[in-house]
């Protein structure tokens, strides 16, 4: 019997909350409705500051979460009151502040949402927590959302690489012989950076339609030196976020590049997200045939008309063409989780991951 789950993201690039309502009958999913929410300023400046900064971080980061899950269980209760159908559980992601996966004495992941108070304040189970169960066994914990992508957007006559464009960018490959392992992983930067870098010249959220990108020529010094940062050069299965590629390594980087037209910064940052994404899929998806966009930088018409030019002949699109909205994706994936969740049933790849062996995901919290 079909039934119904909210699914919400608070991305990595920190420019909103997306929450969607779907619905999940076996294999099948429908996207029934959807809703989104800005973080207001002070709470977006308050996590990009935890993210790097110690001082009184505890206390901070616990209220922090406690303000986002306000918003959280606002959308929630948005999303239940115009179905007509009692929704089953909310997957939450929370707010990434940290993400060690590859520390070598203590891995560890901590995203800021209290599942407690957002089953409560909604009414309905809440699952949160999702990365530390594939972390226990081994793996990165992230990125989480190729499961999802191999359950509803593979095709058995099309190599295909899904492309989530976020805060961070990842792919996942989906090879059309069934006896393929499926595989994903963190690319590096995407918005994340390029969001930065636009509200430090006055946008109030990001660079709309890459007009600040496409003012600028891309520097080739600049360039290099950010595309020589050994993570790019890591091996599968890797996965990353703002505490590597956030405000503290861009500005290292620009501190040997002082005279730099803030333009052409945005133009080099944008080349560095396009050309580690091709680097990425060219090198371990070498049989790709089409490649479908997700995420915020689906909107950003530069860095897409980029992806086309590199990638070529591989044919460049969204996941609009696959019947899944791309601004949706990743929020529909958590509420994917929390199904998988209440069903006890696997939410990892450890082909992506690392984890020794599939998990359930998620801590389940009952209002």
């Amino acid at each position: 019997m079909a039934e119904r789950y909210i699914g919400i993201m608070s991305g990595t690039s920190l420019d909103g909350v997306d929450a969607v309502l779907a619905e999940f009958d076996g294999d099948a999913v429908r996207l029934l409705d959807t809703a989104s929410s800005r973080i207001p300023r002070p709470l977006r400046d308050e996590a990009e500051s935890l993210v790097h900064d110690d001082r009184d971080s505890l206390n901070r980061a616990f209220r922090l979460g406690n303000h986002l899950t306000a918003i959280y269980a606002d959308l929630a209760r948005g999303l239940a009151a115009r179905s007509d159908r009692a929704i089953a559980a909310i997957g939450c992601h929370g707010q990434t502040l940290r993400h060690f996966p590859a520390d070598p004495d203590t891995p560890f992941t901590i995203q800021v949402v209290n599942g407690a108070m957002l089953a409560v304040a909604t009414g309905i189970a809440a699952v949160t927590d999702f990365r530390r169960a594939d972390m226990a066994l081994g793996g990165q914990g992230a990125p989480l959302a190729p499961a999802f992508h191999a359950h509803c957007l593979a095709s058995r006559d099309e190599n295909r690489v899904i492309l989530n464009l976020g805060g961070i960018a990842n792919v996942t490959w989906l090879p059309a012989e069934a006896h393929c392992a499926v595989t994903g992983f963190d690319t590096g930067p995407a918005n994340g950076l390029m969001d930065h870098w636009a509200r430090a010249q006055g946008q109030p959220a990001f660079d709309v339609d890459g007009a600040l990108a496409a003012r600028g020529t891309v520097d080739q010094g600049l360039l290099a030196a950010m595309a020589s940062d050994p993570y790019f050069r890591l091996v599968p299965p890797k996965s990353t976020g703002r505490e590597h590629f956030g405000s503290s390594w861009l500005k290292r980087h620009l501190a040997a590049f002082p005279a730099l037209d803030p333009a052409d910064v945005q133009a080099t940052l944008l080349e560095l997200t396009a050309t580690s994404v091709v680097d990425a899929v060219r090198q371990y998806c070498p049989a790709v045939e089409a490649v479908y966009a997700c995420g915020g930088g689906c909107r950003n018409p530069v860095l897409m008309a980029r992806l086309v030019a590199l990638l070529a002949p591989v044919r460049v699109s969204d996941t609009g063409g696959l019947g899944l909205d791309p601004q949706w994706v990743e929020a529909t994936a958590f509420a994917w989780l929390a199904y998988r969740r209440l069903d006890a049933l696997p939410g990892n790849l450890p082909a992506v991951t690392g984890a020794s062996r599939p998990a359930v995901l998620g801590g389940l919290y009952l209002p």
